[in-house]
């Protein structure tokens, strides 16, 4: 019999319960939201504010926002040997968290909602998180989440955002699509934006090399 490669089945992505769901971002995605966020409207441009990464995984996302941001704080539930802190994001309340100006992160898909509320709590200018586009169905999600605290901006790529498990690849396909999902404090409503066609000027050869040192 052969494999059912149907979109709809493809896009599932099933991770068991307790999977660290380890899906490394692009860092040309993040460079994307990254040049996006240049263009709001803030008091204080982006080179002069604190993010927060809390599953940053071996640094993918770190590096490119350290390229924009003048303090990232890094830190992962698991030890993948890069030398960030261990820290259960989630764990405790949530004032024992420093503020930052944002948290930016590609949260576990099951726990995306529970990351979402605690970043919430714990930046000053906004959130954003990298998820996939499927994250915007659901009637429970919607009751939980999106009725109470709707999004500022959805972002959606054009391009495919390649995501395997377990190792950043610059090659290869996926049936996945993602977007950026933005908070910013103080806007309400939710808009629709795209995020046109940039891996071309926004990847570096760089990227993919040394993939086990953080920066």
């Amino acid at each position: 019999m052969s494999q059912n490669r149907s979109t709809a089945v493809m896009q599932r992505r099933v991770e068991a319960h307790d999977s660290l769901e380890d899906f490394p971002t692009p860092p040309w995605a993040t460079r994307a939201l990254c040049e996006w966020l240049l263009g709001l409207d803030m008091d204080i441009s982006l080179d002069a504010q604190t993010v927060r990464e809390p599953a940053a995984n071996r640094g993918h996302m770190v590096r490119p926002l350290a390229e924009y941001f003048a303090e990232v704080r890094a830190s992962d539930v698991h030890d993948y040997g890069v030398g960030f802190p261990v820290a259960d994001y989630l764990f405790g309340p949530a004032d024992q968290l420093d503020l930052t100006d944002w948290t930016i992160t590609n949260p576990p898909f099951r726990l995306a909602e529970q990351f979402i509320a605690r970043a919430l709590e714990t930046s000053r200018m906004g959130v954003a998180m990298i998820l996939r586009t499927s994250f915007l169905e659901g009637v429970g999600r919607f009751e939980r989440l999106f009725s109470i605290r709707r999004p500022s901006w959805a972002l959606q790529f054009t391009e495919r955002v390649v995501m395997h498990k377990g190792k950043l690849s610059a090659n290869g396909s996926t049936a996945t699509s993602y977007a950026w999902l933005v908070w910013q404090h103080g806007k309400s409503g939710t808009r629709l934006d795209w995020i046109a066609p940039c891996r071309r000027h926004l990847e570096r050869a760089t990227d993919y090399q040394n993939q086990d040192l953080a920066a």
